[in-house]
C-alpha cells in the first residue's frame, strides 16, 4: 500500500450544516459513505484509536486491541480508507495509519448544530 490520493468530492472543504440547508445528491452520497463506514462498532473504534493517537499508528499496535483476526482488521481499515477517513503507508512489513483531519472537520461541519435563538 502506498499513499493514496483521497478524492473528497464536495467534502474537501467546509460545507453548510444539514440544519441550515439540504445536501445536494453528490454531498449526500459522500456523507452516506462516511457514515456507513463509521456505522460498524469495530470501524468506529478503529477510527477513534487512530484519531486519538496524535499522529500515525502502526497496524501492529492496533490489531492486539481487538478480539478479531488480522485480516478482519485489515478489511475494516480498508473500508475507512475508501471512505477517506484514514490514509496509510507501508514501511517494510508494517502499515502505518493516520486520520485525515480535513475529512473529520467536514463531518463535524456537516453535523454542526444551529445556535439556539435567545428568547426575548
Amino acid at each position: 500500500m502506498s499513499k493514496q490520493e483521497i478524492v473528497l468530492g464536495t467534502g474537501s472543504g467546509c460545507c453548510t450544516p444539514i440544519s441550515e440547508a439540504a445536501l445536494d445528491p453528490v454531498a449526500a452520497a459522500d456523507g452516506a459513505a462516511v457514515f456507513k463506514a463509521l456505522a460498524d462498532p469495530i470501524r468506529l473504534r478503529l477510527m477513534s484509536i487512530i484519531a486519538s493517537a496524535g499522529g500515525e499508528l502502526c497496524v501492529c499496535d492496533i490489531t492486539p486491541q481487538f478480539e478479531v483476526s488480522g485480516p478482519t482488521i485489515s478489511h475494516h481499515l480498508r473500508v475507512l480508507r475508501e471512505a477517506g477517513l484514514v490514509d496509510c503507508e507501508r514501511r517494510g512489513t508494517w502499515v502505518y495509519y493516520w486520520p485525515i483531519p480535513e475529512r473529520l472537520r467536514w463531518i463535524a461541519s456537516l453535523l454542526a448544530a444551529p445556535e439556539p435563538v435567545a428568547a426575548s
